[in-house]
């Protein structure tokens, strides 16, 4: 056997599997009554077993397009055909299991109301509103903690937007106090470059003073030696 009758092997018992599992799905649909819940899970299997049957019949079709031999060819591809078509049977009855199930479960819940007697029915609703309170409660209790939640995250924003404030407020004085200190250095420094000012005046003067009076002694003694 070569690798693509292996290959053809393994699809046709795929085929025959998936095909099996749709009609038991399709089987247990139709002895289904209730509740809606268990119908819905088969529709759902029901749907996954459709699709893998699908699945399998396309690599059926791929088989058969690959297919070199015309002789096989045309007896995959009839093959194909005869396996589509109990597809298309498989989904009408598929279908028609569901709104038989669906009905037969609509039936009995209304026979099932109409025979409640009246203090069951009382009982029914009473049980209804106390889920319903309950859950009324249990919303507004999650809505509060929701509100408490936000108070503390409120709380916790404030607390560490004031921290902030106070650390500026601390940056803030201590940037004006070394620019008090610097504006007392600057006048400082002002008034001392003014004293030095004045007193490098004083100094020139007197070294002109002084050599004034140098140049008043050399011209004396000159005077004096010469005449």
């Amino acid at each position: 056997m070569n690798t693509d009758d292996h290959s053809l092997v393994l699809i046709r018992q795929e085929i025959v599997k998936n095909h099996l599992q749709v009609t038991a799905i399709i089987q247990d649909i139709q002895q289904c009554t209730g509740p809606l819940e268990l119908l819905n899970e088969l529709n759902a299997e029901g749907r996954t077993r459709i699709s893998e049957l699908r699945n399998s019949i396309e690599k059926l079709v791929q088989l058969a397009e690959t297919e070199i031999n015309i002789k096989k060819k045309a007896e995959l591809m009839s093959e194909v055909e005869n396996r589509k078509s109990q597809l298309v049977f498989a989904l009408a009855a598929f279908k028609k299991a569901n709104i038989v199930g669906a009905c037969v479960i609509d039936k009995m819940s209304k026979d099932e109301l109409m025979n409640t007697s009246e203090e069951q029915q009382r009982m029914l609703r009473k049980r209804r509103d106390k889920r319903g309170l309950a859950d009324t409660a249990s919303l507004a209790t999650d809505r509060l903690m929701s509100i408490s939640r936000t108070l503390a995250e409120t709380s916790q924003r404030s607390a560490d937007t004031l921290d902030t404030l106070l650390i500026s407020s601390e940056k803030v004085n201590g940037t004006k106090s070394e620019l008090e200190q610097q504006q007392q250095a600057i006048l400082l420094s002002g008034k001392l470059l003014g004293k030095y000012g004045r007193r490098e005046i004083t100094d020139k003067a007197l070294l002109a003073l002084a050599f004034l009076f140098f140049i008043a002694c050399v011209f004396y003694i000159l005077q004096k030696r010469l005449w």
